[in-house]
């Protein structure tokens, strides 16, 4: 589905959440579990756009103006993913030079770091190991 996604798209654009892509895209996907992308995200897409939140944790979405939704902008959030979309998703985010970061945390240290992800002390992904 990942891989029929994309060459639905035609283009696929990755860069800096700091960052607009030359073009307005059709649709966006934040796996990161940051709130703030949110609005980003909305601005980058077209009228009619859509904007997925990809992750099973997001910090708070903060306070925008409502023309990001304007023009019928659709904001939606998946909850889960299948092992095949995975599969199918990585080949793709290697050619865009996807970078991932990660911090581990020892298992005993979980409520740690469920409350940095909350409260938007890390920057990408949480790793629990025993």
């Amino acid at each position: 589905q990942a891989q029929e996604f994309a060459r639905s798209l035609g283009v696929v654009w990755a860069g800096s959440s700091e960052e607009l892509p030359a073009a307005e895209l059709d649709a966006a996907i934040i796996f990161a579990p940051v709130g703030d992308l949110v609005p980003a995200a909305l601005r980058a897409v077209r009228k009619g756009g859509r904007v997925v939140c990809g992750g099973i944790h997001m910090s708070d979405i903060p306070s925008m103006p409502y023309r990001l939704l304007w023009e019928e902008r659709e904001l939606v959030s998946v909850a889960n993913l299948t092992r095949r979309d995975a599969e199918e998703f990585f080949p793709i985010a290697k050619r865009a030079q996807v970078r991932t970061h990660t911090k581990v945390y020892p298992l005993a240290q979980a409520n740690q770091a469920l409350d940095d992800l909350r409260m938007g002390r890390l920057s990408g992904a949480a790793v629990l190991v025993p």
